[in-house]
Parts: structure tokens; C-alpha cells; sequence
């Protein structure tokens, strides 16, 4: 029986692997035109989600290429006051270690025959067993799996559910070869994440394998227009910069230097989210993964998530590979419990993160007993 992924993210690919592994096939449809055809974002950090490429066979292979100094942390509050660093032991275990999504991504697709991911098809509607493509092109399938992410289009096969906005916007700009152009600077960050928070706004730097810091500043309790009124000029570079140092008033000016030793590109992101514990009727011919089905605020729990969606079905239709029905209910049953207390701990975060002493309140998650 022939099974068709949407999507060649990190679920979709941890889905077509395993698969692979317990010797079954699939076909991933991706729109974009190749693997180097965008950015493929920052560093990601991986704990949960070790099982599935335990699963995939490609824990050795994971390791090979993670940071675990990615796992190092500072923690302060926008009047320059230092609560928490940690700085990971270089024989530690790796126990959260960060690694470069692209790099991630990679593993996966160099792990499955050449064949398995089909390149510039752009999914556009199913129905009674057959695909369609946005080039007239389509495709049949015994089993759909949609894992093409927040806006998916598989999704309306199951459910009128969409995305809505958080309150949060966020605008990402970073430092390139931060080491030799700002040594001073990559010093303060250190070489995994650096986080101030307060004042309704957040800062999060974070060391790349590239040499690159990138740096998301969040402004949390903000409408969804929020861009279009908040006076930042994003088609005028140093014009942008200097209104976020604007927006910055009064935080210590090491926060604000990151800001201006920036890089001319700066993208900003309106940050949305699935309702908390969606479910849908387990539908016999379609299922979602990862953000598709469970799109939460970017708290750390999304990567993770989608990659054992990908691992725990493949390893279900491993099981059941006579009755696809049946193995999407198994999977679906497990996936909505395990997925919806992720989503609940990530609204919890995210609350936090929206509070006004959101610094001390983040020191106590970190640090419970008070250590």
C-alpha cells in the first residue's frame, strides 16, 4: 500500500525513515524546488525527540553532529542583572544538546534512498486516493500523512481548525562570524543561549554552528497587526535596528549593542498556535504530524514532537502493515495525550514569558529548589 507524506520537515522525514528501517516504503512530496532551496532556521534542542532517532538508527549519527555546549545557559533581567549560568562541562552527557536544524534535516534525507523525497510538488488538495499538484501533476495513496506544518493544507481533510495569533510577535536579526567581528560580544553570549526577559519583551541570542548569533526579540501582548503599527521600517535596515534599540529604552546597553552590530537582515514573525488539545474523528486514508496537527508556541517542544509523531506512526503502520486504519487510531490516541500535555506546558511557558517579572518567575522553573 502506498503511503504519501506531505512535508519533507523533520517529522515527515523521521516518518519515511522509520518506515525505511522496518523495511516499508513511502513517497515524500515537498514543494520546495530542493533541500538547499531556503534556510532551514536555527539551533534546535533535542531531548524528547532522541528516542525517535533511536528508532531511526541514527542516535550515533545525531550525536556526531550535535553541541553539546549548545546546552550552556544565561539567564538576566533587561537592567543587566545576571540570575542564572550555566556552563556545561566539556565531558558532559548530552542530555539537551542543541544542533543546527539544516544539519538535522540533513541527516534524515541522507539516511533514505534517493527516491523517497519527490521535490518541487506542491500539495494542493486529496481526495478518493489521489493526490494533487499545483503543476496539474497528481499521485495516488493509500494512506496521506500531512506534515507540511502550521498552515497545512492536509489539515482541512480532518479538521476546521486553524491557527491563531498568541500575543506574541517576534523580530529575528543576528550577528554572522560573531567570534572575529564582535569577540566582545560572542564573549557575553557565550556559546549556547542567552535569554533576558522583562518589561513585556524578551531576548534570546543564540549561538549557531555557522559562527552565527541569532538573536529573536519578542514582544509579547501584542496584536496581530502589531508590525504595521509599531513603527520598525523593515525595509530600511539601519532604520529598523535603531527604532528596536528604541523599543529597548532603558534595558543595559550591552543588550542593545547586540542590536546594532547586527546584519542587514531582519524578518519578522507573527507568532500563531493550534487550540491546546485539538483532536479530531480518526479518519480511515489521512493523518497529520508535528506542526500540522499540534502547532504550539516555540517553547522548545515543537522539533520534538514532530519527530516522534514521525517515529511512533511509522513504528504503528510497522506493526499494522496490513491495516493502515487501524495503526492511524493507535497512533492518533497516543499522539493526542502526549501532544496536548506538550501543548499545555508550552501555553504555561508562554505565560510565563508574558509576565511582567518573567526573568524571576523562569529562574524558579529553572532552578526549583531554590539551588
Amino acid at each position: 500500500m502506498t503511503i504519501a507524506i506531505v512535508g519533507a520537515g523533520l517529522g515527515g522525514l523521521a516518518l519515511a525513515r522509520v518506515l525505511h528501517v522496518n523495511g516499508m516504503d513511502s513517497v515524500v512530496y515537498e514543494r520546495e524546488s530542493s533541500r538547499g532551496a531556503r534556510g532551514q532556521g536555527g539551533m534546535l534542542d533535542i531531548h524528547s525527540g532522541r528516542r525517535a532517532l533511536r528508532e531511526a538508527g541514527l542516535l550515533d549519527g545525531f550525536h556526531a553532529i550535535a553541541r553539546g555546549e549548545g546546552q550552556d545557559m544565561r539567564l538576566l533581567e533587561p537592567d543587566g542583572t545576571l540570575l542564572l549560568q550555566e556552563d556545561t562541562p566539556d565531558d558532559a552527557p548530552l542530555d539537551r544538546p542543541e544542533v543546527d536544524r539544516a544539519d538535522l534535516r540533513d541527516l534524515l534525507l541522507d539516511s533514505l534512498p534517493e527516491d523517497t523525497v519527490r521535490w518541487g510538488h506542491e500539495f494542493t488538495s486529496a481526495g478518493n486516493g489521489r493526490l494533487d499538484f499545483a503543476d496539474g501533476g497528481g499521485a495516488s495513496y493509500d494512506l496521506l500523512v500531512g506534515a507540511d506544518g502550521a498552515n497545512s493544507r492536509v489539515r482541512a481533510l480532518l479538521t476546521d481548525a486553524c491557527p491563531a495569533h498568541i500575543g506574541q510577535n517576534v523580530v529575528e536579526v543576528g550577528i554572522p562570524d560573531i567570534d572575529r567581528t564582535h569577540p566582545d560580544l560572542a564573549a557575553m553570549v557565550g556559546r549556547g543561549n542567552y535569554w533576558v526577559l522583562g518589561d513585556g519583551i524578551s531576548l534570546a541570542a543564540q549561538r549557531n554552528g555557522d559562527g552565527r548569533v541569532r538573536i529573536g526579540i519578542s514582544f509579547y501582548n501584542t496584536a496581530e497587526n502589531w508590525f504595521a503599527t509599531s513603527g520598525i521600517p523593515f525595509d530600511d535596515p539601519a532604520a529598523a535596528r535603531a527604532r528596536l534599540i528604541d523599543l529597548l529604552s532603558g534595558w543595559d546597553p550591552r543588550f542593545t549593542a547586540l542590536i546594532a552590530a547586527c546584519d542587514d537582515t531582519i524578518v519578522p514573525r507573527s507568532i500563531t498556535a493550534l487550540p491546546v488539545g485539538l483532536t479530531w474523528p480518526s479518519t480511515p486514508g489521512v493523518t497529520l504530524l508535528g506542526d500540522a496537527a499540534h502547532l504550539m508556541p516555540p517553547v522548545g517542544q515543537g522539533a520534538n514532537m514532530a519527530l516522534l509523531d514521525g517515529a511512533l506512526l511509522g513504528l504503528a503502520l510497522a506493526a499494522h502493515p496490513d491495516d493502515f486504519p487501524t495503526a492511524v487510531a493507535e497512533y492518533e490516541h497516543e499522539m493526542f495525550e502526549r501532544t496536548g500535555a506538550a501543548a499545555r506546558m508550552s501555553a504555561k511557558m508562554k505565560d510565563m514569558l508574558m509576565s511582567p517579572d518573567a526573568a524571576r518567575k523562569m529562574l524558579a522553573f529553572f532552578q526549583p529548589d531554590g539551588a
